[in-house]
Order: structure tokens, then C-alpha cells, then sequence
């Protein structure tokens, strides 16, 4: 088959996302683990893709909606298009030295990750930050909450406002209703102003079309949702395909969905010790496949009553850790290594 020769740098990286409905912070990926594309860049630094480059792309878009993977796409591309077949060693695309550097947000995104070099340290939004939107968020401030919210993202980035900020406030909140200082209705709306906008930030972080596809639900009899939501975030932006079932989800439902769309891992959270209890009794439901074999998906499981009893977790699957963001670059790292 012959492709186009024409070289010279035509299209910008949404241009091409329009074009062929692959994401730019795919594009980088591919580029930078394969060494596919190579675009140009212009004066300002930014990538130029030639009408090549565009061929070479849809090729490879192709070969993985076919059922291709995508390492081997690549290898297919080079020889398609006769370039050399010395790929650049692949490394994961989520370490942290990658992470601080590189836009990984949805299709449209340009924050990058918020981890430091040296590991998953985030800033520290600080406890003054966090009393401040508790306190604001008890008083039903919604506006002022909204605010400190936006001047966290802006600083910390994503991850650093849900790890150092939103998830230190709902703890405060939870522990204060345990103490009695609150009603549970001030406890219900504040953690409905948070859910949003999480839900809000999973929505912001895209849909990708080529990541790892993975299915996220709260067991059954588990009404806890934030922490879970959090990870999803955090997996999106990481560039996971993040099917989210909610709360209180059946175990053999979970699994029937998660091999239905493909998934190559179920995140289970259960927070309770009521849910835990239900989720052990339901356990061979999710690990049953449909024809009575054992599933092949790898299960990981987290939430509060996991995090205090870890040995729990081996029953079910695999512990995810009680740091959320550690979890997903432990949960990335596994998804590529399969």
C-alpha cells in the first residue's frame, strides 16, 4: 500500500484529534513510548503533524480497533510505512518523572499530573485550607466553598486538591458528625457539594478511547462513594477508560458488566463493615464468568474497612493501598505489565 510522501508539518494535534477521533494526550503517548508519531514542532514549540503522520496515525487507530495492541500496532505502523524498527525502550507513561511534565488531562486538557519527581508527594494545601472549606461548607457557604475549591486546583492541581484538600475535609466533616458536633444533614450537604464536583472533575478529565479499560463500583450494600470517585479522576486523567457503576452494586451484576465492555480490572470499594460482610458472601458471583469459569479480572479492593483490615482484601482481590493516588499508578502499572 502506498501513503502519502508529503512530510511538512500541516495539522495541530486537535486538528488531527477532529480529523480521526484520537485524543492528543494519546497521541503523546504513542509518541512518547513508541517513538509514533514524530511530528514537527513550530516556533512556539507546539506539534505539527504532516499528512504522513496522519496516515501513520489512522494506522495505527485502525490495527487497535480491530483488537490489536498497541505496542504491536506500532511495530506494524513501522514496517507499513517502512521506518525503522528501533523503537525507544517503552516505559510507563504514568511514573512521576513523566507525570510532572506531561499534559494528561481529557481530550481538551493541558494540566499536567501534580506529583513531584521524587514519588507521588502532592502540595500540601496546608490545615488552615482545609478548615476553611469545612467551615464553609457547614455554614452552607457554597460560594466561598466553590472558591477555595477553585484557588486549590489552581495551586495544588487536581490531584493535589483531591488528595490534600477535599479528602483531609471530609474526613473532618465525617469525624465531627461521629462526635456529634453536626447534623447528619449538614454532613449530607456537604458531602453532596463535594460529590459534584468530583463528579464534575471526572467528567472534565475526558473519555479515553485507547487506555486500559477498567469498571469501578462500591460493593453491595456500600453507599460510600467519594474516595472511589477520586480514583476514577485520577485514572482518567491518567488516560484509563473509567466505566463508573456508583454505589450498592450486586457482585454478579459487576462482573457480568465488567466482561461485557472488556475490562482488564474491577476496583471494588467497600468502606463498612456491613458491605464487607456482604461482599465476602457475594465474592464467588463476581468470579464466576459467564460459562462457570473462573475470571481472569484482576479485582482490586480499597475503601475504609479494607484499609483497616488489608488481610480482607485477599479474599476478593488485591488490597489497592489507602493512598488514592499511589493506588492508581500501582493500578496503572499492573494494567500495562498484563
Amino acid at each position: 500500500m502506498t501513503y502519502l510522501a508529503d512530510s511538512s508539518g500541516l495539522f495541530t494535534a486537535s486538528e488531527v484529534e477532529a480529523q480521526l477521533g484520537v485524543p492528543a494526550t494519546t497521541l503523546r503517548q504513542w509518541e512518547r513510548r513508541y517513538g509514533l508519531p514524530n511530528p514537527e514542532r513550530n516556533s512556539s514549540g507546539y506539534r505539527l503533524y504532516s499528512k504522513r503522520d496522519v496516515a501513520l496515525i489512522d494506522f495505527i487507530r485502525q490495527r487497535i480497533e480491530e483488537g490489536v495492541p498497541a505496542s504491536r500496532a506500532a511495530e506494524l505502523a513501522r514496517g507499513q510505512f517502512g521506518l525503522s524498527t528501533d523503537a525507544p525502550q517503552q516505559t510507563s507513561s504514568y511514573s512521576p518523572a513523566h507525570q510532572s511534565t506531561r499534559p494528561v488531562t481529557g481530550q481538551a486538557g493541558t494540566e499536567p499530573i501534580s506529583t513531584a519527581a521524587s514519588g507521588t508527594q502532592l502540595a500540601d494545601a496546608g490545615p488552615a485550607a482545609v478548615q476553611n472549606l469545612t467551615a464553609a461548607l457547614l455554614r452552607a457557604d457554597l460560594s466561598r466553598a466553590e472558591g477555595l475549591l477553585a484557588q486549590a486546583q489552581a495551586q495544588l492541581g487536581t490531584e493535589g486538591l483531591l488528595m490534600n484538600l477535599i479528602q483531609p475535609a471530609l474526613l473532618d466533616i465525617g469525624e465531627r458528625w461521629e462526635r456529634g458536633e453536626i447534623t447528619v444533614a449538614h454532613e449530607h450537604q456537604a458531602s453532596a457539594f463535594l460529590r459534584t464536583h468530583i463528579t464534575n472533575l471526572l467528567n472534565a478529565a475526558g473519555h479515553s478511547r485507547f487506555g486500559p479499560s477498567v469498571v469501578a463500583a462500591c460493593g453491595p450494600r456500600e453507599q460510600h462513594e467519594l474516595g472511589l470517585l477520586m480514583l476514577c479522576v485520577m485514572l482518567r486523567r491518567m488516560g484509563v477508560q473509567v466505566h463508573y457503576l456508583g454505589a450498592n452494586t450486586p457482585l454478579a451484576d459487576l462482573g457480568v458488566y465488567a466482561r461485557s465492555v472488556g475490562a482488564r480490572a474491577i476496583l471494588l470499594s467497600i468502606n463498612t463493615h456491613e458491605a464487607l460482610h456482604e461482599a465476602l458472601e457475594q465474592r464467588h458471583d463476581l468470579n464466576s464468568g459467564q460459562q462457570g469459569q473462573a475470571s481472569e479480572i484482576p479485582v482490586f479492593v480499597g475503601g475504609h474497612i479494607i484499609n483497616v483490615q488489608p488481610s480482607a482484601a485477599a479474599t476478593l482481590g488485591r488490597w489497592a493501598g489507602s493512598d488514592g493516588l499511589q493506588a492508581a499508578q500501582m493500578i496503572v502499572a499492573t494494567l500495562e505489565s498484563r
